[in-house]
């Protein structure tokens, strides 16, 4: 065993804490007893970057009791919680990662993972899928692939796609229905809004609520604060989304307009420099800054650092600026993703249905000759963790009659 983590003596607490999860992944703990006696892992070696917190623990665990040497990474200084990394390790995982850790630690973490030498990736943001392309090409042939769970990831891989730089296939389970209909709606939606109210302890009724990017994952965190009472106001450069959020009842403006009026901010669109230093000139005292997007960029950090006369720190997970004309403005999670940094990421309900696609995705991969390049879950294993989470929670689904199917395959009157 190898690892890199904070304290081996924590183990105790990670595994309450995923027993704990796996009571409720139904659908990944069916996968894992479908598949136990065969071990179709065997031989092959995982490397997993992903927030290493409980549910992801489940999936890991359920890799190496389907035969497969496991090593991970953290994806996210913030995320990564140390007791559940001491349980992976007295488990036979191979983790390294530690709470806090430093941005050259976390670059050290992916080539620690990349020296056990994978032969399928789950990646969390791209990259480790990256590090391999730069600085391990030699290692690219051993590789059958892998699979990406973000929407910042998926993008880039469609960029190294465009330039035919992807020298494996990688499976975009960020696109399958059963990833982005519940995860990035259901899951960000309840989880932003549980790491900002438990950060804070402010009150969102009354409020209005700015949100920064109106895809599907902008759709639940704008949701969720409506459902609190929030007066949810959109900012969107996509003129269909935009409609659409004005459709949905919100109102939709530009960032420039809402800096004025909000008392809560999220960013939640995966590009850069969202709210700017000229936002936050405009924003009221005591603003709270919130990022639910993979990368910390979405937010101008050097901008409000710049503006700022003065910093304090009263709470966990709050960095209060002050500025030169008395106003503050207030930071959670350092600008990193406020639902896992701040919290503890998305109900383990939700994540059950997108790690039994990741699994799926992994006997795919093993079991399937892909070409290079980026490639959707395929329709049927989408299909299979609908039904068996369907299944699972006692939900009956309606049949189609032979007269149904034939009618539906008709042209003619």
């Amino acid at each position: 065993m190898e690892y890199r983590i904070a304290d081996t003596s924590l183990a105790p607490s990670g595994r309450g804490k995923i027993d704990w999860a796996r009571r409720g992944m139904t659908v990944l703990s069916l996968l894992e007893a479908r598949h136990r006696s065969e071990r179709p892992f065997e031989g092959i070696t995982v490397a997993a970057c992903l927030h290493l917190e409980a549910k992801t623990a489940c999936l890991l665990l359920s890799l190496r009791e389907l035969g497969a040497a496991v090593v991970a990474a953290g994806s996210n200084p913030l995320s990564t919680q140390d007791d559940v990394c001491a349980a992976l390790v007295e488990r036979g995982v191979n983790v390294y990662s530690r709470h806090g850790m430093t941005t050259e630690e976390y670059r050290e973490n992916l080539h620690l993972v990349i020296g056990h030498r994978p032969t399928i990736l789950i990646d969390d943001g791209c990259d480790l899928v990256a590090l391999l392309h730069e600085e391990y090409r030699e290692l690219l042939p051993s590789i059958l692939g892998g699979s990406e769970e973000t929407t910042t990831g998926v993008k880039r891989l469609r960029a190294m796609a465009a330039e035919n730089g992807l020298a494996f296939p990688m499976i975009a389970v960020n696109d399958a229905y059963i990833k982005y209909l519940f995860d990035n709606r259901y899951g960000t939606g309840q989880s932003v809004l549980d790491g900002i109210l438990r950060t804070t302890n402010l009150l969102i009724a009354g409020k209005t609520f700015v949100v920064a990017g109106y895809g599907w994952c902008g759709k639940g965190v704008a949701k969720r604060a409506s459902g609190l009472g929030a007066k949810v106001v959109v900012v969107e450069i996509d003129p269909h989304r935009a409609l659409e959020a004005h459709m949905d009842g919100f109102q939709v403006m530009t960032m420039t307009k809402a800096a004025a009026a909000g008392d809560f901010f999220v960013t939640v669109t995966g590009n850069r420099d969202v709210i700017r230093g000229e936002h936050m000139a405009l924003m009221k005292d005591n603003a709270v800054l919130a990022n639910a997007g993979h990368f910390d960029v979405e937010i101008s950090l050097p901008d409000l650092r710049s503006q700022a006369l003065e910093l304090s720190r009263d709470k966990v997970n709050v960095e209060t600026f002050r500025m030169a004309d008395g106003r503050r403005i207030n930071l959670l999670a350092e600008g990193r993703l406020v639902n896992l940094a701040a919290g503890d990421g998305h109900p383990v309900e939700i994540m059950d249905l997108s790690f039994a696609a990741q699994l799926l995705a992994a006997l795919h991969i093993k079991d399937t000759s892909l070409s290079p390049g980026l490639h959707p879950l395929p329709e049927s294993l989408d299909r299979e963790v609908a039904l068996l989470a369907l299944d699972a929670w006692g939900l009956d689904l309606e049949r189609l009659t032979a007269q149904q199917e034939r009618y539906m395959k008709e042209w003619r009157e």
